[in-house]
């Protein structure tokens, strides 16, 4: 174990403060690291483990597959990827049309070209500006990372893309004055992931959509981290009566396979032409063939009440804690299985402890605990969790 650690401080780019062990393999919600030790995963690889470690029918396709067709590009057709587009807008029928990318922020930056086009093909030149809300998230690329409003992302890497507005999250007085007829379109997470478990109101959505229609911009949902039945629905979206124009998804789509797709209706994907956008390796056949399984497994009512049923029980196990320290926790924060808490005091410093417990969690800021459990938990893992919490708090 020394060895390796060593061996990433001395080759990997320094961009994660990683902890002192390394993970070696995982089964169901638990990871195990090179001594044997047991860590209960609620991190789930940040929303992307989403049917956890070693499922029987993730291995069979991934082998099958990789003994069929690994790779051709996208010059080519090939089933996988055809199969899985056909799913997802069968699922989402609000959308007609499948971009596959390696990532998220690559879902992001194809929207981002695709709402300047079509804002240009539609309404002429100038029509270029971005609205993105206060601690949003988006990525990490250069595009994605001018609709990120937190600074510490953001600033050494300045100038970034010109022509981005930041609003306040959940106030409609911000949004309509950040709004303007210069707008293309508005970005928005429906659950703030790294900036710190918020969510939005279903009226303030409605405002969002009110207020692109009013200034003929796209309303761009970016489910990446709160998609996929995350929050108890297989897009968050649809617990609003809200319609966006764009959906960015990834994180959980394949299983831990890097794929991030984009979703459009018809009438902003008819702006888009041969040559105009592209990606080598985005929705090749081995990442398509397991996502097909996971959005299939996902997507049944079945998992989803699952979702719904641990979803109240999380919940209500978290208000208990909260309940029984009061002066730890300020706030219980996020919906479904994408929830936390901000507590009084340093996240980093719960996260470290529960480390220590054989717990992995996450955060989102200085002082919230994000939990993001595989979506196949259970209840008795749900307590386990907790009982960790009684003991660090």
């Amino acid at each position: 174990m020394t060895e390796i650690i060593q061996a990433a401080q001395t080759y990997l780019l320094p961009t994660y403060a990683r902890p002192n062990f390394v993970l070696e393999r995982g089964e169901g919600v638990y990871l195990y690291d090179t001594t044997g030790r047991r860590y209960l995963d609620f991190v789930a690889g940040i929303a992307v483990n989403a049917l956890g470690y070693g499922d029987a029918e993730v291995i069979e396709t991934l082998v099958a597959q990789a003994q069929k067709l690994l790779h051709v590009s996208n010059l080519y057709h090939t089933e996988p990827s055809i199969a899985l587009a056909k799913r997802l807008i069968s699922l989402s029928p609000a959308f007609a049309r499948v971009f596959f990318t390696n990532s998220g922020a690559e879902a992001v930056e194809a929207a981002i070209k695709l709402a300047r086009k079509y804002a240009r093909e539609q309404y002429g030149e100038g029509k270029t500006t971005f609205v993105a809300f206060e601690n949003s998230f988006h990525g990490r690329t250069m595009g994605a990372l001018a609709l990120t409003a937190r600074e510490k992302y953001r600033s050494p890497f300045m100038p970034l893309m010109p022509n981005v507005r930041f609003a306040a999250f959940n106030d409609a007085n911000s949004l309509e004055t950040a709004m303007g007829d210069d707008v293309c379109a508005l970005i928005i997470e429906p659950v703030q992931g790294e900036g710190g478990l918020q969510v939005a109101s279903n009226e303030f959505l409605n405002c969002c959509r009110t207020l692109c229609d009013k200034h003929q911009a796209l309303l761009l949902a970016d489910e990446i981290q709160c998609g996929l039945g995350r929050t108890g629905t297989l897009w968050a979206y649809e617990q609003t009566q809200i319609q966006p124009d764009l959906l960015t998804t990834a994180k959980p789509l394949a299983g831990g396979l890097p794929l991030g797709a984009l979703l459009t209706t018809q009438a902003v994907a008819n702006v888009i032409h041969p040559g105009d956008h592209g990606t080598t390796f985005g929705g090749g056949p081995l990442v398509t063939a397991v996502a097909e399984v996971v959005l299939r497994r996902i997507s049944t009512p079945t998992f989803l009440a699952h979702i719904q049923a641990m979803s109240r029980y999380f919940e209500e196990a978290l208000q208990r804690l909260a309940l029984s320290k009061p002066a730890q926790i300020k706030e219980l924060r996020g919906k479904g299985l994408m929830r936390g808490f901000q507590i009084n005091g340093s996240a980093a410093i719960i996260r470290e402890k529960a480390q220590d417990l054989g717990l992995l969690v996450a955060t989102a800021g200085e002082d919230v605990i994000r939990l993001l459990p595989p979506l196949i938990i259970q209840p008795e893992q749900i307590d386990e969790a907790l009982e960790k919490f009684q003991e660090i708090l």
